[in-house]
């Protein structure tokens, strides 16, 4: 009996061993699996950080540039970026950063990473995912487009402007993708960031790509990142 003891013993701890290492094992691969997961589907960003640079100094330094380092924006800077293109600044109302003509809101800026393509959600301050893998490469068709850590890509959502008179719907359209683009450019200046506005797209591609509804409209690419090194 004792020695069937010894053996279940050792049975018993060798068992408390393999379950401890397959949990060492196991738990980073299932952190892993949780990150992608959440990539997958959508991004909870920061709180933006509001102080920043005096606006003179920044519209100083405000300039466009189309050579980028390929180093990834990390989540702060991202989230401090898109708050700036079109983030609500008054939560009362819903207003945002960029103004828009009769408050129609109808640009809806998207986000082109090496891990897919995001729609910025302002009211929650989030990224939803809506087409997975690097496809910065369809946001332009200049070759520094595809090294930009981030394409931003703005689309006018016509289906709330169907009592806007065609004409002075574009004007609009144009207007506010106008002044989005600029709070980016500001928002690059002040946190050392290349960028640079471009209409150079194949549109029905990118938006192919995107899932565009016929009455969604690509205006504008806009590619942002880290300076080339040695510039």
């Amino acid at each position: 009996m004792k020695t069937i003891s010894r053996k279940k013993g050792f049975t018993i701890t060798r068992g408390i061993v393999a379950i401890v290492l397959a949990s060492v094992i196991i738990i980073p691969a299932m952190g892993q699996n949780i990150i992608m997961a959440q990539e997958q589907k959508s991004i909870q960003l920061t709180k933006p950080q509001i102080a920043g640079n005096p606006l003179m100094e920044v519209l100083a330094k405000r300039s466009s540039s189309r050579e980028f380092s390929s180093e990834a924006l990390p989540e702060n800077i991202l989230s401090n970026m898109l708050w700036a293109a079109a983030g609500i600044n008054r939560p009362d109302s819903g207003k945002r950063t960029a103004p828009s003509a009769m408050n129609k809101q109808e640009i809806d800026v998207y986000v082109a990473t090496a891990n897919g393509i995001y729609l910025y959600e302002a009211k929650s301050h989030t990224l939803k995912m809506i087409a997975a893998g690097d496809l910065r490469a369809l946001a332009g068709k200049q070759d520094y487009v595809k090294e930009a850590a981030v394409n931003i890509i703005y689309v006018a959502d016509y289906s709330g402007m169907s009592s806007v008179p065609d004409q002075v719907k574009e004007m609009y359209v144009a207007a506010d993708t106008g002044f989005i683009s600029e709070n980016v450019y500001l928002y690059c200046a002040s946190a050392g960031l290349a960028t640079v506005v471009r209409a150079y797209i194949d549109r029905p591609a990118l938006a192919k790509a995107m899932k565009l509804r016929a009455d969604q409209k690509i205006i504008l690419a806009q590619s942002v990142g880290y300076p080339k090194r040695g510039r």
